[in-house]
């Protein structure tokens, strides 16, 4: 049966995250009833490469299709599109080797959270908007302490699904974009949570109300403080999966919130 890889974005705004659940709207439900209409049948295989949490995008989620067909893939893609709502869009489908596995296959995955400086019209749900003054070099001497492999155990909640709270964060950066704050992380995968709430105590450390020693302490203790701090899930995209080979260090950049990297005339 062919396999095929599916690039895909996604507002999750009005979804229960990812996974398919039987009394929720989720984005893979979605997707599995698309490729239903599509097929004319259920007999096919569709795993995302990661969960995104209720509320939480994605510019570049990738999955696996397992499907008998003999549709070409820009006519697969085109199909798809058409069974999908407005804000579920599949952007490149492609023929891959039966033993690629969307999850299991991916050596990397980067997520970007946007934070905004100011009050916006229309961007409210892709970012959080921090109405304080942020100092970016405390965040970004705090950011680099949490590069490395690292116990996260205070930046998650239990997930039954993982078997270690230990992770290799290999880059988190703070961007300035106008009124736009960029931090992208990427590592080999992440806990339930913790992307959010990395960035909720790196905001908390730029507000003042953490110091940095105070953050890094709770990477070698248990602490409840992350939770508290958990950003909402409107500013988090899943960016990117990475595989073998690709070509990395390009990053992403939503177009629906450009309007955010020029700087307001007015005040807050």
């Amino acid at each position: 049966m062919p396999r095929f890889k599916l690039l895909i974005e996604y507002a999750g705004t009005r979804y229960s995250g990812w996974q398919m659940q039987k009394n929720a709207r989720t984005l893979q439900g979605e997707i599995d009833r698309a490729v239903r209409a599509v097929a004319g049948t259920g007999d096919f295989e569709l795993s995302g490469a990661g969960r995104t949490d209720a509320g939480v995008h994605a510019l570049g989620q990738v999955t696996h299709l397992e499907l008998r067909t003999s549709l070409p893939s820009d006519t697969l893609a085109r199909r798809i599109n058409d069974e999908l709502p407005s804000d579920i869009n599949v952007l490149a489908v492609e023929k891959v080797p039966h033993r690629f596995h969307a999850r299991h296959d991916a050596v990397s995955r980067s997520y970007l959270y946007q934070i905004a400086r100011r009050r916006t019209a229309f961007a409210k749900p892709f970012v959080w908007w921090v109405n304080a003054d942020l100092d970016i070099a405390a965040m970004r001497r705090a950011a680099r302490l949490f590069v490395g492999r690292q116990d996260f155990s205070s930046f998650t909640d239990a997930d039954p699904d993982e078997t270690s709270t230990l992770v290799e964060v290999e880059v988190l950066t703070i961007e300035e974009q106008g009124d736009l704050v960029l931090v992208r992380v990427e590592g080999s995968h992440f806990l339930w949570k913790m992307v959010r709430r990395i960035v909720g105590v790196l905001v908390e450390v730029g507000s003042g109300g953490l110091r940095i020693d105070e953050a890094v302490e709770m990477l070698r203790r248990r602490s409840p403080t992350p939770a508290r701090l958990t950003a909402p899930a409107s500013g988090l995209f899943l960016e990117r999966v990475h595989y073998a080979g690709d070509v990395r260090g390009i990053p992403v950049q939503p177009a629906l919130t450009l309007a955010l990297a020029r700087p307001a005339r007015s005040g807050r």
